[in-house]
């Protein structure tokens, strides 16, 4: 909505939400097609020999595919918040990044992490393996990367970036490439010392290196840059109109895919520049995208996990499920409703709703904060004094939540006018009652 201001827009923005039993985990398999998450999947990882995937979730969940029956092999609630990546380690086990500024280590088949990397003091958005399979590294949006030896010792701490680091990669000799809102892509010697620092024109969202060291990195402005190993320019590929989300190399490197926020994935030809084909998917977000030899499999805003023929841009299976009802229909007109509907997506209204990617508003006027059953809030809210009603709404965003409720997970943003706060006042006043 053009009223509605976003403070900072930095792909991968996330709130922390209670998911779906697993009783309801499992797919069709003839729609090739994974349900499962309660929320947008935002991370993914095909697990080398393509029969499964890791996704990870806005519903804080980690669910474990089959990808050839798409039937969810188990499901794994550690985090508390969104996970934001995904990667495949090569001795079979796969890490996990979140919003809770975790980093854990799993083994396919046991419900706990072996290992847990608490370092970091924001969101971590981004995990890359070293070549040697040695080192895992974590962007994060408190402004550092941590790389690790995964054979145990210290983490060393890359400094540097203006604000969230949204994503890293080693390049084959070792140095690390970083990118991150601040529009710089840094990379780091081996050895230590300073970056040299690449500035764009755009907040980086995305990156990728390949095996003979070229960067492809990608961002607001939807153009895909793919850069030298010094970092200097050698093509530029637009894909918009929507920012790019995520990039992924084909296994034998002579593809790239980029994931929109319009909900189409791109692939290019990385040699020649050109766009061979675009996967036209429902309008929704693509969050993530990986390669199964010549399949792609992206999850969405819809809370899928899809499979594409990546070389015909056909989806395998029905692209299309019934949509849910809208539940705003009722409220046509209501200028509320339309402030509202930039939030629907993260908030039901009803009790007997399905999850979002945040709390039920199901009664929410009079409810001290913290208080919903069954949803994993911070300590920090937990421990405010607050009651939600008609001011402490309009003044949650008036100044945003970030200062007003310190902790939360609530993307930061802002309602410029004060029409528009009473508007969506009165109308949860009158949507969220209860019986």
């Amino acid at each position: 909505m053009r009223r509605l201001r976003f403070v900072r827009f930095v792909i991968g923005v996330v709130v922390g939400l209670f998911g779906l039993p697993a009783i309801s985990l499992t797919a069709q398999p003839a729609l090739a097609q994974m349900r499962g998450h309660g929320g947008p999947v935002r991370a993914l990882a095909v697990v080398p020999g393509g029969d499964i995937a890791i996704s990870g979730g806005f519903d804080q969940a980690v669910i474990v595919w089959g990808i050839a029956t798409g039937t969810a092999l188990g499901v794994l609630r550690f985090h508390e918040g969104a996970v934001n990546a995904v990667a495949t380690l090569p001795d079979g086990g796969f890490a996990t990044a979140s919003e809770d500024g975790r980093v854990a280590l799993w083994r396919i088949g046991r419900p706990e992490p072996e290992r847990i990397f608490a370092e970091h003091t924001g969101p971590v958005a981004g995990l890359a393996v070293s070549p040697d399979g040695l080192s895992l590294a974590s962007a994060s949006w408190d402004g550092t990367v941590r790389v690790r030896p995964l054979a145990g010792g210290p983490a060393r701490t890359l400094e540097g970036h203006a604000g969230p680091v949204n994503a890293v990669a080693f390049l084959p000799d070792g140095r690390i490439a970083t990118a991150g809102y601040d529009a710089t892509l840094r990379i780091w010697p081996v050895a230590g010392g300073p970056p040299r620092v690449t500035t764009l024109p755009t907040p980086l969202n995305a990156l990728a290196v390949t095996r003979d060291g070229e960067i492809a990195v990608a961002g607001s402005d939807a153009i895909v840059r793919l850069l030298r190993p010094d970092g200097s320019e050698r093509a530029a590929i637009e894909v918009g109109p929507n920012p790019v989300i995520a990039l992924a190399l084909a296994p034998d490197e002579t593809r790239l895919a980029a994931a929109t926020a319009g909900g189409t994935v791109a692939i290019i030809d990385r040699g020649t520049g050109a766009i061979l084909r675009r996967l036209i998917g429902p309008g929704l977000p693509v969050w993530s995208v990986a390669w199964r030899g010549d399949e792609l499999v992206t999850g969405g805003g819809d809370r899928l996990v899809r499979r594409w023929n990546a070389a015909t841009g056909e989806p395998i299976g029905a692209l299309s499920l019934p949509r849910p009802a809208d539940t705003l229909a009722a409220f046509h007109g209501d200028r509320g409703a339309e402030v509202y509907r930039a939030c629907v997506a993260c908030h039901a209204l009803k009790p007997e709703d399905g999850p979002r990617a945040g709390p039920n508003l199901a009664g929410i006027i009079g409810r001290r904060i913290a208080s919903e059953p069954g949803y994993r809030y911070s300590e920090a809210l937990k421990a405010m004094d607050l009651v939600w009603d008609a001011t402490t709404i309009a003044r949650l965003f008036e100044v945003g939540p970030a200062r007003y409720t310190p902790g939360t997970r609530m993307p930061e943003q802002t309602i410029n006018t004060a029409e528009d706060r009473e508007a969506l006042v009165r109308f949860l006043e009158k949507a969220t009652a209860l019986p």
